[in-house]
């Protein structure tokens, strides 16, 4: 599977009763899917995956791989500090046929990097779907460092990183030890037009679910090596990708899918709504880059 483009780390919409707004989900994904994005991917740290009971989780794979139909990839969250249950939920993405998983690196216990591969080894041995490493340790704790994605390189499921370090040498080191091995994307928005001139292919995108077109359109136009219009882009694009980490993501952008007329839908503790000076500069934001409600 080439993994190439722009892929949207999807919001979990909740209803006021803190329950799944199915529907609501169903709507946001048929929304990414006619604006032309490479794929979804559920259950990440954007659909507050940590908040989810593993009901809700498998629910909400199944739900979007059952709305792509296979018009676009579904990168399924299969996350956990917990190696047998990032298995289990590896193995229900996989018999539900999910085209690859997303795997954290185990966050709060911090593992050794001897400890990061033998977890991601485990995951190996007991499926074949495609597997997404996902670096982001601003959020785990730990880092995984490019000499431990060299060795995993020795796995063949694990064909891509998701490289939300935000340390631009780490990503170059990455692909000078693993090349055409292993593909980067890149996890950061603002950083993604700097880490595909390093060879990334494409992103997991926050930004994506309010402008899936636009950010599809900027990764696409480097890769047929359009610079000044991936450049461009990439310029228009940067105050709205600053303005998603206001606060805690996905804090705003599901106040800004709200407010745009998308599912956003509430939070769930220990998430809460965004602050009012906050929300204030936000809606500036939007409002100063032509973003109103309905005018997507």
């Amino acid at each position: 599977m080439d993994f190439q483009g722009c892929y949207v780390a999807i919001v979990t919409p909740l209803t006021e009763s803190n329950t799944v707004d199915e529907a609501g989900l169903r709507r946001n994904i048929s929304y990414l899917i006619d604006q032309g994005v490479s794929g979804i991917v559920p259950c990440g740290t954007t659909g507050e995956s940590a908040t989810l009971s593993w009901e809700e989780h498998n629910r909400v794979v199944r739900i979007a791989i059952e709305e792509a139909k296979g018009r676009v990839s579904v990168i399924a969250g299969a996350g956990s500090n917990n190696t047998i249950e990032a298995i289990a939920a590896a193995k229900h993405a996989q018999e539900n046929k999910s085209d690859a998983l997303l795997c954290i690196t185990p966050y709060y216990n911090k593992p050794t990097q001897d400890g990061l591969y033998h977890h991601f080894k485990a995951i190996c041995q007991e499926i074949e779907t495609p597997v997404v490493v996902y670096n982001v340790p601003s959020r785990t704790g730990v880092n995984i460092q490019p000499e431990t994605l060299e060795r995993l390189c020795e796995f063949p499921e694990i064909v891509a990183v998701k490289e939300a370090s935000g340390d631009l040498s780490q990503v170059s080191e990455i692909h000078r030890r693993c090349g055409d091995r292993l593909t980067i994307l890149s996890g950061d928005d603002g950083l993604t037009l700097p880490i595909l001139s390093l060879g990334g292919k494409g992103v997991i995108s926050v930004v994506g679910n309010i402008l899936p077109a636009k950010m599809s359109k900027m990764v696409e136009a480097f890769l047929k090596k359009q610079n000044d219009e991936a450049l461009a882009l990439h310029e228009e694009l940067l105050p709205i990708c600053d303005a998603m980490f206001f606060e805690t993501n996905p804090i705003p952008v599901k106040t800004a899918m709200n407010y745009l007329g998308l599912s956003g839908g509430s939070f769930r503790l220990p998430l809460v709504s965004m602050q009012k000076h906050n929300k204030e500069r936000l809606l500036s934001v939007l409002k100063e880059n032509n973003l109103q409600p309905n005018s997507l």
